[in-house]
């Protein structure tokens, strides 16, 4: 028995607001690449490096979103397109990894070599992108909670805020003391920030990817509760995964001892499982207590 979809996958409830955040984000890089080649600043280049990361980030969880709802006409792909927004979120894993790697290189090669740092335009571009990012956040800030897509993109502004106040850090400290190697400071800690923030985000994909039981989820529990279900002797082949953020779903076996009382049943199961348990989408098998063979399967 099949519940059917929910109401809708999460980051598609959060289009607008990453499509507004990829042109405010789109438009900065620009001026923050060519700000950081005129300036001659390592942490202006990084943290541009890590906004054109934030930039392919948000385009693919734009194109994910747009892919999860796409019907599919092939037949082949029975679950729909939904996994496209985890795999978007695993490019901005790859992408912020691979910007705060190129960072740290480029950091570490600098230290010990003269450097020329013009502070004032790292100071007036440092504060429009700190602007530009806690804009972005604000319009990211609800799906973050709610869609790993929506989240990896999240994540990505979050570390350019943090970027953008490094610049600026960075900046006074080369006026203060005269020394740019306040610059490559900046530079090695905003590369760090970021494979932190990459690795948390991996993870969480990881194990969507992986299939495990979704987070806040407790196996033993939702199989006591469908075991305490009226005309339910049994339970077994209980599996529970999450196919896209928002989007939980369950297969099991549930025995009974009438078969008469088995629609009643299957509509109690799916109540349990929506409301008390968050799945979306459950696929149920009514067996009576005769039936043999289930119990042979090993996972």
């Amino acid at each position: 028995m099949s519940s059917g979809h929910g109401h809708g996958h999460a980051a598609g409830r959060h289009r607008r607001r990453l499509a507004l955040s990829f042109a405010l984000v789109g438009m900065f890089f620009v001026v923050e690449l060519v700000a950081g080649l005129i300036a001659g600043s390592l942490a202006l280049l990084s943290d541009a490096g890590h906004m054109a990361a934030d930039v392919v980030t948000l385009g693919a969880a734009l194109l994910a979103t747009r892919l999860a709802t796409r019907p599919d006409n092939t037949g082949r792909r029975t679950y729909g397109s939904y996994r496209a927004e985890v795999f978007a979120s695993l490019l901005a894993v790859a992408l912020m990894l691979g910007v705060s790697i190129y960072i740290v290189f480029e950091a570490i090669g600098r230290i010990g070599e003269p450097a020329e740092v013009s502070t004032g335009l790292m100071l007036v571009v440092g504060g429009i992108g700190l602007v530009i990012n806690l804009i972005a956040l604000f319009l990211l800030r609800s799906g973050a909670s709610e869609s790993l897509n929506v989240k990896g993109a999240y994540l990505e502004v979050m570390a350019d805020t943090a970027g953008s106040v490094g610049v600026i850090v960075a900046g006074w400290l080369v006026i203060a003391t005269g020394q740019p190697f306040w610059d490559t400071v900046a530079a090695l800690v905003i590369g760090v920030f970021v494979a932190v923030r990459a690795i948390g985000l991996g993870r969480q994909v990881f194990a969507v990817l992986g299939q495990h039981v979704p987070e806040g989820m407790d196996t033993t529990v939702v199989a006591t509760d469908l075991a305490d279900i009226d005309g339910v002797s049994d339970v077994h082949d209980l599996h529970l995964w999450t196919l896209t953020s928002g989007m939980n779903v369950a297969t099991a076996h549930l025995v009974t001892d009438d078969p008469g009382d088995n629609h009643a049943v299957l509509d109690r199961a799916r109540d349990v499982l929506r409301s008390k348990h968050g799945v979306a989408h459950a696929t149920l098998q009514v067996e009576p207590r005769e039936h043999q063979g289930c119990d042979e399967i090993g996972w």
